[in-house]
C-alpha cells in the first residue's frame, strides 16, 4: 500500500488553459461560471487520480477571486489534496494568471472542493483502501 503521503504528492494535477473571447463576461474577464467549472473538473481529476474510485463533489469552500483574469492570458489550474477523511477528501485548487508575453504570473483564484467515494449503488464507501 502506497503512503497517503505519496498519494497526494503523485495525485496532484495541473492543467493549463489559454483565456478566450468565448470564456469571458462583458469585461473581457475570465467569466466566474468558467473557472468554478474549471476548477471543480481539475479537483475531480486530482481526486480519482489520489482515490483511483469513483467520487462525486459534494461541497465547495470559499471561493476566493482574489484577481480578475484577462482575455488572452494562460491559466494554470493546481489541485492537490489536502484532507483526507475516511469517505471524504478535501481538494485546494489555485489557478495562476500568466500574461503571455511575459513572465508576470500571480495567484488569481483558490477554492475548496470536497469529494466522496462512491460504490455502484451511489453510497458512501473508503476514500483509500487501508492494508
Amino acid at each position: 500500500m502506497i503512503a497517503i503521503d505519496q498519494l497526494i504528492e503523485e495525485s496532484e494535477t495541473k492543467i493549463f488553459k489559454a483565456v478566450f473571447p468565448n470564456t469571458t463576461n462583458h469585461y473581457d474577464t475570465l467569466f466566474g461560471g468558467t473557472a468554478l467549472q474549471l476548477m471543480d473538473e481539475v479537483s475531480f481529476i486530482c481526486a480519482t487520480r489520489f482515490s483511483r474510485k469513483k467520487v462525486v463533489t459534494v461541497s465547495t469552500d470559499k471561493i476566493d477571486f482574489n484577481k480578475s483574469i484577462p482575455e488572452g492570458t494562460i491559466i494554470e489550474l493546481v489541485a492537490r489534496v489536502t484532507e483526507v477523511g475516511r469517505t471524504s477528501c478535501v481538494v485546494k485548487v489555485d489557478i495562476f494568471k500568466e500574461d503571455m508575453y511575459s513572465y508576470d504570473r500571480e495567484l488569481a483564484v483558490s477554492g475548496h472542493f470536497k469529494f466522496v467515494a462512491i460504490n455502484n449503488e451511489k453510497e458512501p464507501i473508503p476514500i483509500i483502501d487501508s492494508k
